[in-house]
């Protein structure tokens, strides 16, 4: 079956047997309620929250340190038990409540939806639930309704309808009772076709249903929407492989110290234990809690910058994009029509320049015809400034208002009197108007139709006959003006000496040809700027729109981002691509045009097979499939429609581009500061686990004991590694480049060096053990051991806070958490060390002043090894790079 803007209108009253004089019957309408179903959405099958609640304890991670809680419990400690498992079920339960909001998209595609429309039915005209309209009903439309089903116009009359939130167009869309006959015809171009959900703006209509419910296009979107996997976000997939690297690791190392112990003749019990404690400490608990709370922080200081977070991790996804599509109108433009040119006497004139000069002739005309021949109104009231009407009328309005022309005056001084209506076959509009004993037509419209009906140029105060030199000056400026993306719109006038039959042929014949004006939706200020940290932060900005194609890449080029060897494709050209041209092609394509929501999704397919993370802006019903498609979709909160916010992870609440630089840095240093907290917990276990696996192995008397393990593990995997996670961003982390997708946690030399730190930490703990046992006894050494490795771990976290920046750089004193949390942790350890009870109950003892200087000493090597390392690879870097 043929698409139904194709068919001509007595086919399509054969296909659904009605006439559109008398619409159908009540018993027709029963009928096919049973064949088509309601006209409403079908909502998607929810999951409970409860299931998504325990879907969170997939990630191995969570398991693991759910048996660490275990272990933990069997051991008698009870309390780190305790600890865990709230950890762990705080961090399932924010997932899960995040998750929840993700499946009211569908909900908020049925409340775009008329609840109500006026239909034709057994030859009368009825008020019914939109959800009863049926294929094959006849429908009218008028001013401010809702269209509540796809469907074929059979009557129009000055009918204009906003579809900006469907197709992407920035100005409402004239329709026309026409036959269309290309089959490649875009979305936005079926003139003789309504959509529902858009709006009609301006006359009103008559139209057939051709399509209701899921069938209708933006019941396809519903439905795309429902069917678009939802893809894992990189910091869940480094997530995913630390916790398989750290089972593994937990099983071999506590495998090792049980059985080499045995070997040796170890007590079963204690090694038992021990490898249990081990076990726990391996596992850094504590780091769920810090990924979510840096996360959580991290959204908290985007709400104050107008970014809203609708999950934890989404912020640090964007932090890692590459490619950011971005959407044009209302996100890269300003989403208002603004007249910025206008030609007369044969020059182009900035608009912002009229108010210096004084204004006759032409210019004066085109303004007050402008103001005049215009049904729209700008209305300031105590709820602010209302614009009622047409944009482009608007547009005409606030032009006049700005070059301070007074309407009312003007309207008191040339009352209407009559007018013909715009029509889309004419392309014009006319009002006629009375001064005393004299009267005038104003006439507005597309400049070719005026040049056709015009006799006289008006140019330096002169009424002169047209000539072919005037026409093609004319048109050399309109081309100038259209090929710089402006909307042109030509006006001209007639005095009459009597009141005028109002007709086409003696109104708007013979005309007098003032000049034209240019109007476009103009690019954000400071979007440009923004374009500029992307490209240095190595992100691609591409343009999606369904505006036309010559309109999209003028404002690409103001904002840089179609530049030399840029290329620019519409859908058409889109749809005619194999995914292998596409693929080939995509990293030149600057901007797409004339795109259908379809599209949409295949460009952010193509671009995440390239191996991408792809970050989607977006305000319209026709964003939400590729919003929700994209690793991150970004909507705009004041224009966004409650689709498109649905659909999203992240909602700018300023609708302004740029704040999207301050998410892409803000996601970075979450990642960056992620990163440390991993570095610090791990290079600290690897150590723990070293000691006890070469004590074991070399057969030295156990220099920790499980207590001892788990107090360290305590007091360094709390609050020192979530102080790490507020670490202030950078400035050169917008110098650098984008992730990639598939890179490591570990990459860029992290892991090996989290393994040499841990190896460095071990050195230093045992050595000083060994210098304990040698000189002061098994109690001594231990506690010497403890004190160590507790202290050091706790200085070794000044070390991570930059991996190439001295510690005693400028930055030193930057995060006053941690030294808050280095403070607290070191009286923490103190008050085991120097408190008897405490000593009692963790097997320490007390320590003479010699034995505190070489823990001293002890404390302070990490740094001094650490530091030593960083100067080399400064020194290296600088020499070879």
């Amino acid at each position: 079956m043929k698409a139904s803007f194709l068919y001509k209108q007595s086919e399509l009253e054969n296909i659904f047997e009605v006439d559109p004089l008398v619409g159908l019957s009540t018993e027709e309408v029963s009928e096919r309620i049973g064949v088509y179903g309601k006209n409403k959405l079908i909502k998607a099958k929810k999951t409970s929250f409860a299931a998504m609640f325990l879907l969170q304890f997939k990630n191995i991670l969570i398991l693991v340190l759910l048996a660490a809680a275990i272990i933990s419990g069997v051991m008698g400690e009870i309390s780190d038990a305790i600890l865990i498992i709230i950890i762990v079920i705080m961090n399932a339960f924010i997932g899960a409540s995040q998750e929840n909001k993700a499946q009211t998209s569908m909900e908020a595609l049925k409340k775009l939806t008329n609840p109500e429309a006026k239909v034709l039915r057994n030859g009368k005209r009825e008020i019914i639930k939109s959800e009863e309209l049926v294929p094959g009903d006849v429908v009218y439309l008028d001013v401010g309704d809702f269209v509540p089903a796809d469907g074929r116009l059979l009557e129009v009359a000055s009918l204009k309808i906003e579809e900006s939130s469907l197709t992407g167009e920035s100005v409402p869309v004239n329709k026309a009772v026409i036959d269309l006959i290309d089959p490649e015809t875009p979305l936005g171009d079926r003139r003789n076709l309504v959509f529902m959900s858009s709006l009609v703006n301006y006359g009103r209509g008559k139209y057939m249903v051709t399509s209701t419910g899921m069938k209708s296009e933006i019941g396809k979107i519903a439905g795309m929407i429902q069917g678009t996997e939802t893809i894992l976000t990189p910091l869940q997939k480094r997530l995913d492989e630390l916790g398989k690297i750290l089972a593994i690791g937990t099983i071999v190392a506590c495998a090792a110290v049980f059985v080499i112990g045995l070997i040796r003749g170890g007590d079963p019990l204690l090694l038992f234990m021990t490898a249990v404690s081990l076990a726990v400490a391996a596992i850094p608990e504590g780091l769920p809690a810090i990924v979510t709370v840096v996360l959580a922080i991290g959204v908290q200081k985007l709400v104050s910058r107008n970014v809203i977070i609708r999950k934890l991790d989404a912020v640090e996804t964007l932090g890692c994009a590459s490619v950011i599509c971005s959407d044009k109108t209302g996100t890269l433009t300003q989403n208002k029509i603004t007249i910025e040119k206008l030609v007369a006497n044969g020059e182009i004139s900035n608009v912002s320049d009229l108010k210096e000069k004084i204004m006759n002739g032409p210019e004066k005309m085109i303004v007050e015809i402008g103001m005049l021949c215009n049904d729209a109104s700008i209305i300031t009231g105590k709820d602010g400034v209302q614009e009622i009407g047409d944009p482009t009328e608007v547009a005409m309005i606030a032009l006049a208002a700005n070059l301070d022309f007074d309407k009312s005056a003007k309207i008191e001084k040339f009352p209407r009197v009559g007018e013909l209506p715009f029509d889309s076959e004419r392309k014009m509009m006319t009002t006629v108007h009375r001064v005393g004993d004299t009267w005038y037509s104003f006439t507005k419209g597309a400049p070719e139709h005026m040049l056709n009906c015009a006799k006289y140029y008006f140019s330096k105060n002169q009424i002169v006959l047209m000539s072919e030199e005037n026409i093609n000056d004319i048109n050399k400026k309109n081309n100038i003006l259209s090929d710089d993306a402006y909307r042109i719109i030509a006006y001209g006038y007639k005095h009459f000496d009597a009141m005028p039959e109002v007709s086409v042929e003696n109104l708007e014949q013979d005309l007098i040809f003032c000049g034209v004006t240019g109007m476009i939706d103009p690019p954000r200020a400071e979007v440009k700027e923004s374009i500029k940290i992307c490209k240095i932060a190595g992100i691609k900005t591409v343009m999606i729109t369904g505006d036309h194609k010559n309109t999209a890449v003028a404002i690409a080029k103001q904002l840089d981002i179609f530049e030399k060897k840029s290329l620019a494709y519409t859908g058409e050209e889109l749809s005619k691509m194999s995914d292998k041209e596409l693929h080939d092609q995509i990293d030149n394509i600057a901007v797409f045009a004339r795109v259908a929501p379809e599209h949409k999704v295949r460009i952010v397919d193509a671009w995440q097979k390239k191996g991408r993370v792809v970050a989607m802006t977006g305000d319209g019903v026709n964003d939400a499939p590729a919003l929700k498609k994209a690793n991150i979709g970004c909507a705009m909160g004041i224009i966004g429609t409650d689709v498109s916010k649905e659909a999203a992870d992240i909602i700018l609440t300023d609708d302004n581009f740029s704040t999207i630089v301050s998410a892409v840095e803000e996601g970075r240093g979450i990642y960056s500061n992620i990163k440390k907290a991993v570095h610090f917990l791990l290079s600290c276990n690897i150590a723990e686990i070293l000691i006890l696996l070469i004590a074991t192995i070399i057969g030295w008397l156990q220099p920790l004991l499980p207590l001892h393990i788990l107090w360290i593990n305590l007091i360094t995997d709390s609050l020192p590694a979530l102080a790490l996670g507020v670490e202030k961003n950078s400035a050169e982390l917008m110098k650098e480049r984008p992730r990639s997708p598939k890179e490591s946690i570990f990459a860029h030399g992290l892991g090996g060096r989290i393994i040499f730190q841990g190896i460095v930490l071990a050195a230093i703990t045992l050595t000083v053990y060994q210098i304990g046992f040698v000189n002061f006894g098994v109690e001594v050494a231990r506690t010497m051991c403890f004190a160590v490795l507790g202290f050091s771990q706790l200085a070794h976290a000044l070390n991570v806070r930059s991996q190439k920046k001295s510690l005693f750089s400028a930055r030193l004193f930057t995060n006053q958490y941690l030294w808050g949390a280095l403070g607290i942790s070191c009286a923490l350890e103190l008050t085991i060390l120097l408190i008897p009870t405490f000593q009692l109950i963790f097997d320490v003892v007390s320590m003479s002043a010699t034995q505190w200087f070489i823990v001293f000493i002890g404390t302070l090597s990490p740094i001094i090894v650490v530091e030593f390392t960083k100067l080399i690879g400064r020194i290296i870097r600088k020499k070879f790079f």
